[in-house]
């Protein structure tokens, strides 16, 4: 996992582990990350910094998970992930746009609505 944050991070590294995986986390002041991201199977990123991740850092058959989203100043999006540089390495890599970013929003808006529902005191 690389980005510690409680949106993201955390969160990920916590449903990760509990499904029994070995879960490093690494954020802007690990050393050697790249390194460290290079021996991951499964590559998770939300640092929020377009195109930070490039091929030196993905495993060569790895499946990268790009959480972030950014825009360019041309108007662009782009991941966390520079995605043409990690595409002949890694065994998949989610685009941005239209990777996980709808994902991330039903589950936003169904614990918002979860949420709601306990503090009426509404049955799920």
């Amino acid at each position: 996992m690389i980005g510690r944050s409680n949106i993201v991070g955390k969160p990920v590294a916590m449903l990760l582990l509990r499904e029994n995986a070995t879960v490093t986390v690494c954020h802007s002041r690990t050393q050697g990350m790249a390194d460290i991201a290079k021996q991951a199977d499964i590559l998770v990123v939300a640092i929020g910094k377009a195109t930070a991740i490039g091929a030196e850092y993905v495993k060569p058959g790895a499946v990268v998970i790009d959480v972030g989203i950014n825009r360019l100043p041309d108007g662009k999006l782009a991941g966390d992930v520079d995605f043409e540089a990690v595409l002949p390495i890694a065994g998949y890599v989610t685009p941005v746009p239209g990777g996980v970013g709808p994902m991330t929003i039903t589950m936003l808006m169904q614990n918002t609505l979860k949420a709601a529902k306990r503090i009426h005191g509404i049955g799920e």
